[in-house]
């Protein structure tokens, strides 16, 4: 049993020594301009003027793509668990009168967040995170569906940013383009559109996810009076 350990141990060590020397010779190991420079310089190219939106949704827009199928895979495996979780008993005058101004706000908050995204700190995630708060928000004071739409126009949502983000890509090959290769002159509109699209899809997932199962229809859902989430 100690041998074993002894194994496990040098072999763990082993490893945390190969990636720290990788971090290592990553930082200081390479003359010359750095990655981070080579992506400044082509900001303005990108559509956008905020350096982090013109790297998710432009320079490394696979990987963005690949992040949002990431959410539509986790929400069909918390699905695959069966139906959702009971809900919440009905907020009281005072977390209902919250709620009442908190939802809006968060809304509001998301629009501004994904308009602002293209200059300054802001985006698709942030605005999308907002719109699932909005939903747990709902779902604590007792509204059974988060404030979600009907389960067909649900999936719809929430599988929305991987379909304008595919179908954008698929586009702008067929004009002769890459992949996810935007013109100049339109980058920014097209960023824009995927970008909305991402946050309708990242807010409904993140509210549904919540759930902790498949969303049951109304009319064959069985609240039981009094109940509460176990």
């Amino acid at each position: 049993m100690g041998v074993r350990h002894s194994l496990i141990i040098g072999l763990l060590a082993l490893i945390g020594a190969t990636l720290a020397w990788v971090y290592w010779d990553a930082l200081i190991g390479h003359a010359g301009t750095r990655l981070a420079g080579l992506a400044l310089e082509r900001v303005p190219e990108s559509g956008v003027s905020n350096p982090v939106t013109a790297v998710l949704l432009n320079f490394r827009a696979y990987d963005t793509l690949l992040e949002l199928a990431v959410l539509l895979a986790a929400i069909l495996g918390i699905w695959s668990s069966g139906p959702e979780a009971r809900g919440f008993l009905p907020a009281g005058p005072v977390l209902g009168a919250l709620t009442s101004w908190v939802v809006p706000l968060l809304i509001l908050a998301a629009g501004y967040l994904l308009w602002v995204g293209g200059h300054a700190p802001g985006g698709a995630f942030q605005a999308g995170a907002l719109l699932g708060a909005a939903g747990v928000v709902l779902r604590l004071s007792g509204e059974p569906s988060a404030g979600l739409p009907p389960l067909p126009w649900l999936r719809v949502g929430i599988g929305l940013g991987v379909l304008i983000f595919t179908l954008t890509g698929l586009a702008l090959m067929a004009l002769g383009q890459g992949f996810l290769t935007y013109p100049a002159a339109s980058a920014k509109w097209l960023i824009l559109m995927i970008e909305t699209a991402a946050t309708l899809s990242i807010g409904a997932t993140l509210a549904a996810a919540y759930l902790a199962g498949e969303p049951v229809p109304a009319r064959s859902t069985t609240q039981q009076p009094g109940g509460t989430r176990p």
